[in-house]
């Protein structure tokens, strides 16, 4: 497999593995819990999916052909909480990564060189990935702290539980060495 189909392979990977994570943190809470703010100047859950959604709207239609800030997005009024069920927040958490996943799994590595433009600025399709592989997981450590906070004892830890640390180091070193994504096991542990 040449390198920019292994890019490709192993960033999809990674961005449905945080997908994945901020699902199943989601899924713990109850859902008043998705609109809780601490204050004026902090998101709920809810403001800060409607803003990963605006986000990929706008930067995964028409990839290759058009600026990724559209005329259309509106990224203010995506921190205006006007999502009123938990229901609605699933709608659009789902819109925003549908627009995106279809889009990443369309590219050809032969278009990883390609430039597209964000506010006028060019990147190279891998630069624009790379932007979204920082920006996304940022915001889904977001919600995960938040829904952590807001579960305290009840929360069921998305990684390596506290204190399991050595039991988890054993278990990987007591396999043969082998060349695999880091989140093909995860993944699977997180079903």
């Amino acid at each position: 497999m040449e390198a920019t189909e292994s890019y490709l392979e192993s960033v999809k990977k990674q961005f449905l593995y945080y997908k994945t994570l901020g699902e199943k943190a989601i899924d713990q809470l109850e859902p008043q819990q998705l609109f809780v703010t601490v204050n004026e100047d902090t998101n709920s859950i809810a403001t800060i999916i409607k803003h990963i959604s605006g986000n990929m709207l706008s930067r995964w239609s028409d990839f290759l052909t058009s600026d990724g800030e559209k005329e259309w997005r509106n990224r203010d009024a995506e921190f205006d909480n006007d999502l009123q069920s938990k229901e609605e927040v699933l709608i659009v958490w789902n819109k925003g990564w549908d627009c995106f996943l279809n889009t990443l799994n369309s590219l050809k590595p032969e278009q990883l060189s390609d430039i597209i433009y964000i506010r006028n600025e060019g990147h190279t399709v891998i630069e624009a990935i790379n932007r979204q592989l920082a920006h996304y997981p940022y915001h889904v450590g977001q919600i995960i702290f938040y829904a952590k906070q807001l579960k305290n004892a009840s929360w069921n830890s998305l990684s390596i539980p506290r204190n399991n640390s050595g039991n988890y180091n054993a278990e990987k070193f007591a396999k043969e060495k082998e060349i695999k994504n880091f989140t093909d096991d995860e993944l699977e542990r997180l079903k």
